[in-house]
């Protein structure tokens, strides 16, 4: 069992930036892949970001592309997603999830451990 915990949700202009955390408990953390996925009210949850379990491959919505940076820090058990040049439509509850394996995918069936969620709004 894994467990996630997100943090560093908030409400922030447009245009700002926020940092989003992410901290695993319980089996080894370099063993799985990491994703961040959103969920906007009345939508589907989508793709945002993924990192290799070594941290050396990243992977990005064309969405966030440029905007959005995923890391992680095995030794603290930790993954993060740094977000700059928010816009309104980045407005979502944002979970962090882990994959068994090396890369992960871009499919949320695929993850086998999901956080909480925390929410991000970007006004206008």
């Amino acid at each position: 069992q894994v467990q996630l915990v997100e943090s560093g949700g908030g409400l922030v202009q447009a245009g700002g930036s926020l940092r989003l955390s992410c901290t695993a408990s319980g089996r080894a953390f370099d063993n799985y892949a990491m994703g961040w996925f959103r969920r906007a009210p009345g939508k589907e949850r989508e793709f945002v970001a993924r990192i290799s379990r070594s941290g050396g491959t990243t992977y990005y919505a064309d969405s966030v592309k440029g905007r959005f940076t995923i890391s992680r820090d095995n030794a603290k058990s930790s993954v993060y997603l740094q977000m700059n040049s928010l816009k309104p439509e980045d407005t979502a509850v944002y979970s962090c999830a882990a994959a068994w394996g090396v890369y992960g995918t871009n499919y949320d069936r695929n993850y086998d451990y999901w956080g909480q969620g925390t929410q991000v709004t970007v006004s206008s």
